[in-house]
C-alpha cells in the first residue's frame, strides 16, 4: 500500500496501488465488473482496454487482465466491439477465394496502414494474416492468427471497417474442416466418448474431491 499511483478511470482520478492490474485498479475504485471480465488471464480478450499515459500523445492497448497501472495512466475500456459477423454454414461452404470476397468484401479495401498490428493486443502481425486471407491462404492465415482473443482492438482502429478476427475466424474453420490433415485417433476417441465408454470414469471422477482431482490432473500422462 506503499506505492500508490493516480489513475483516471473514465475520467475520473482515482489512488490505486501501483501493483494492480487495470483490471484490479478499477476493483480497487469501486467498479463492479460484470462485462468486460472473463478468464482474468489474458486469454478470453473480454477486457480490450484503451489508455494514453499523461504528457504522452500515444494512444495505447492493452488487456486490463495483464497490464500493470502507471500513475498517470487514462484508461477506458472497450469489453465489446461490434464487428461484422457474416452467417454460414460451413457445411457448404469451400476454401475458394470467392468466399472470402462473398463474405468479406472489405478485406480487399485495406491500405496497408498496419493500424491494426500496432494495436493488437497479442502482437500477431494482424496485417500479414489479412494478406493472406486475401490470396485465400487460409491455411497460413490460420497460423498466423492463431493466438487471436477476439477483442476487436485492430478493427476499431481499421480505416477499411475489416473485422479482422472474424476474417482469421473463418480461416481457421476453413483450414480445419477442409485443409488440415484429419486425425484418425481423434475419431476413434470421438466415437468412443458417444458410444459411452466413459461414462462410469465420469461419473467416478464427478465424486472425487477437488483436492484429488487437482493430484490427478498434474500428474496426468501426457501423450506424445
Amino acid at each position: 500500500m506503499e506505492d500508490m499511483v493516480h489513475v483516471y478511470i473514465f475520467g475520473k482520478r482515482y489512488k490505486v496501488p501501483g501493483i494492480l492490474t487495470i483490471m484490479g485498479a478499477m476493483e480497487y475504485a469501486g467498479y463492479k465488473l460484470v462485462r468486460g471480465c472473463g478468464c482474468r488471464n489474458g486469454f478470453c480478450g473480454a477486457c480490450a482496454t484503451i489508455y494514453r499515459i499523461a504528457g504522452d500523445r500515444e494512444l495505447k492497448v492493452a488487456l486490463a487482465c495483464q497490464t500493470t497501472v502507471q500513475d498517470g495512466m487514462y484508461i477506458a475500456t472497450l469489453p465489446f466491439f461490434p464487428l461484422l459477423k457474416e452467417v454460414y454454414d460451413i457445411e457448404k461452404i469451400k476454401p475458394t477465394q470467392q468466399i472470402m470476397m462473398q463474405l468479406y468484401p472489405e478485406i480487399y479495401s485495406c491500405i496497408g496502414c498496419n493500424a491494426c498490428t500496432k494495436a493488437c493486443t497479442q502482437d500477431l502481425k494482424v496485417m500479414q494474416y489479412i494478406a493472406f486471407a486475401q490470396r485465400a491462404e487460409y491455411e497460413k492465415c490460420a497460423e498466423e492468427s492463431f493466438d487471436c482473443v477476439m477483442c476487436g482492438v485492430c478493427s476499431s482502429r481499421c480505416p477499411a471497417g475489416i473485422s479482422h478476427p472474424q476474417v482469421a475466424e473463418l480461416a481457421r474453420r476453413l483450414t480445419g474442416k477442409y485443409l488440415a490433415p484429419k486425425s484418425q485417433h481423434l475419431a476413434d476417441r470421438v466415437k468412443e466418448i458417444d458410444d459411452g465408454q466413459f461414462d462410469d470414469l465420469l461419473t467416478q471422477l464427478m465424486q472425487k474431491p477437488v483436492e484429488e482431482l487437482k493430484e490427478l490432473y498434474n500428474t496426468r500422462e501426457i501423450e506424445a
